[in-house]
């Protein structure tokens, strides 16, 4: 069952085509992969999936429900969280504070005191938010102000600032990028557990083809911004025009 469905959607930048017709179904509880080279396209449909952008032309659906025209923190309360490239932290708070103030985005975009929050409780927030740190690895780091941190130790920090909101959907854009091959290791048992665990569906924008084939379930190739080949893992490594073009001699 599709928890994500991209119907031809096209969006245009003067007279540059980035994306057209695009069609792409992700499946609930699956690690769907984005791949292709720089201007494929890529990061314009993500950005069209959380409110960034507003495609010229087509639809995009998360559980049925239409997410054009919804503002970015519309989306998101809706159950879809994105892990930017670059972390998106509060450098000056510490690891604890930085996961609790999802907490406190109300519905407008103001931060106060959210639904979720009222719901639980205080004490209950605290709770869940040092059960995601642990889950994430960083409950020993809570105290640690968010600057003083590794650039691995931030992503997680950015991971566990979504996780406290419950997402549904992941949107992970490029989740080891500038990380040292063990970091890179680190970081995908880290989202194979959280999925497992926490039965979340994850769409992955990624260059690092051993990221992508130690995880996905699903890719699918953009070239040009309209979709290549979409298959799975293996048959994705044997297609001689995804090979030629996008993987090279790769080793994964």
């Amino acid at each position: 069952m599709a928890i994500l469905e991209i119907k031809n959607v096209g969006k245009r930048f003067g007279g540059l085509q980035a994306l057209s017709d695009v069609n792409l179904s992700v499946a609930e509880n699956t690690v769907h992969a984005i791949i292709g080279p720089n201007g494929a396209g890529k990061s314009t449909l993500l950005n069209c999936l959380v409110g960034k952008l507003i495609p010229d032309t087509g639809s995009v659906t998360f559980q049925g429900q239409s997410l054009l025209g919804r503002k970015p923190y519309q989306i998101n309360q809706m159950g879809v969280s994105r892990v930017f490239q670059t972390p998106e932290i509060f450098a000056e708070l510490t690891v604890f504070e930085n996961v609790m103030i999802p907490c406190f985005a109300a519905r407008d975009g103001s931060f106060q005191l959210n639904a979720l929050a009222a719901v639980r409780g205080q004490g209950d927030i605290k709770d869940t938010a040092e059960a995601i740190l642990e889950d994430v690895k960083l409950l020993d780091k809570r105290h640690m102000t968010a600057s003083s941190m590794s650039r691995g130790d931030k992503r997680r920090l950015e991971m566990a600032m979504c996780l406290v909101q419950e997402p549904k959907l992941l949107l992970l854009d490029e989740p080891t990028a500038g990380m040292a091959r063990a970091d890179t290791n680190n970081t995908i048992d880290l989202l194979k557990e959280i999925k497992e665990k926490r039965d979340i569906t994850m769409a992955i924008i990624e260059h690092d083809m051993h990221v992508v084939f130690s995880m996905a379930e699903r890719i699918t190739v953009l070239a040009q911004g309209t979709p290549l080949v979409e298959d799975t893992p293996e048959n994705i490594k044997g297609h001689p025009k995804v090979r030629e073009a996008y993987l090279g001699e790769a080793q994964v």
